[in-house]
């Protein structure tokens, strides 16, 4: 198994913290300080909107993307970056859906993020009577794919187990329906191997702040197949997808090629982050982070049911069904998971009862799992989360 000693050395832990929560945002990689003051002092403020050009601003969301194609199994030029991700699965959902304009079901299941499920209510609204909104249980997806589906829209990772779909498999099931898909990877890149092209994959898109490492709020990213991207229609005709942006058009012209899922103008102070963020997977095979990974969720689920019976494994036993995040169930997991937290070993809850805990190998280890184990067998063991500060329910959980 490969040695991440040296990708752990590439990021900034707190002392006294075990983070187990890169699922949900990623640690601070040591090279994104200086990547963005030099960013913000040596191009904005010496270059001033001159950086548009010298600085490669404006190409900056199709190289950007170049870099995570290479992590999801996509060929250069059919990534580009921006926005959140929730415009980018409005984008991908009203493009497949046009592509298709016989037939108005969406199909998704009910372990979706809850904001992609959002997001396609509002297209249905705005659409009308030209597309519905079916969701099912994920295990009844395969047999829910009929000739009736326009699009199957699936977070390839469940949010809240780590539930994996088999996206090669429905994305079959789905063009042999004559229905496109559309993949949610926000629990998929830098965790798991992806293959889009392998799995002959219609739209993709994910966010880059979880275990890319991007930040909070880092700019999401679209994929779209090269057999689509001349003919996807942008919902979304922001001016920068104009085929020419400076031509100052009265009239939108959609843009060649994934240029033309751009919207408006990039983040690109967000995006010198992620770039630099980017730099601690270079070299890094994605087949040895899956398999590091694996090692230290099964290492952890061992530890937790020998030594924390009071917890329910929440989570696929089998860990080539799961991503690279484990959950228990408690019924106090929210107050459990407050006393972890003051403790320094970071998860994180998701409602109703779920602690879920992230495992990304280049910055964690065997050692962080055991001490993490430690330390929820002692909150446990002594109920010391049973106290009314813990049960206060904060913003964000």
């Amino acid at each position: 198994m490969a040695d991440f000693s040296q990708t752990r050395s590439l990021f900034k832990i707190p002392d006294g913290v075990i983070y187990l929560d890169g699922n949900s945002l990623g640690a601070l990689p040591l090279a994104v300080p200086a990547r963005v003051n030099s960013m913000i002092e040596a191009e904005w403020g010496q270059e001033l909107i001159r950086g548009w050009n010298s600085a490669g601003w404006m190409v900056q969301p199709r190289r950007v993307g170049d870099r995570i194609a290479r992590l999801i199994g996509a060929a250069p030029g059919t990534v580009v970056m921006g926005d959140t991700l929730s415009i980018k699965v409005y984008q991908a959902l009203a493009a497949a859906l046009s592509l298709n304009p016989g037939r108005r079901v969406i199909l998704s299941d009910s372990g979706n993020f809850p904001s992609d499920l959002y997001m396609a209510q509002g297209l249905v609204r705005t659409l009308g009577d030209r597309a519905t909104l079916k969701v099912v249980e994920p295990e009844a997806v395969e047999a829910a794919i009929d000739d009736s589906v326009a699009v199957l829209m699936l977070t390839e990772v469940d949010y809240r187990t780590g539930r994996m779909h088999d996206m090669k498999a429905l994305t079959k099931k789905a063009h042999d329906a004559g229905a496109l898909a559309v993949w949610d990877l926000a629990h998929s890149a830098g965790a798991v191997p992806v293959d889009l092209a392998g799995a002959d994959a219609d739209f993709a898109v994910g966010c880059t702040y979880k275990y890319l490492n991007g930040g909070p709020g880092a700019p999401a990213f679209i994929y779209v197949a090269p057999r689509h991207a001349d003919v996807a229609p942008p919902a979304l005709s922001g001016w920068m997808g104009h085929e020419a942006p400076f031509a100052f058009d009265l009239d939108y012209r959609p843009g060649g090629g994934i240029e033309r899922m751009r919207i408006g103008t990039p983040p690109i102070i967000a995006l010198a982050a992620l770039d630099a963020a980017l730099d601690a997977w270079d070299g890094v095979s994605m087949q040895e982070v899956r398999k590091a990974s694996i090692a230290l969720s099964e290492l952890f689920i061992a530890e937790v049911e020998k030594r924390c019976p009071s917890l329910t494994l929440a989570s696929p036993r089998d860990a080539s069904r799961r991503g690279s995040q484990v959950s228990f169930r408690h019924p106090d997991g929210y107050a459990i998971m407050r006393a972890l937290i003051a403790r320094g070993v970071i998860g994180d809850f998701r409602a109703p009862d779920a602690l879920r805990f992230g495992f990304t190998p280049l910055y964690i280890g065997e050692a962080e799992v055991r001490g993490a184990v430690d330390i929820l067998e002692e909150v446990l063991a002594k109920k010391l989360w049973d106290k009314p500060e813990y049960r206060q329910k904060e913003l964000v959980t």
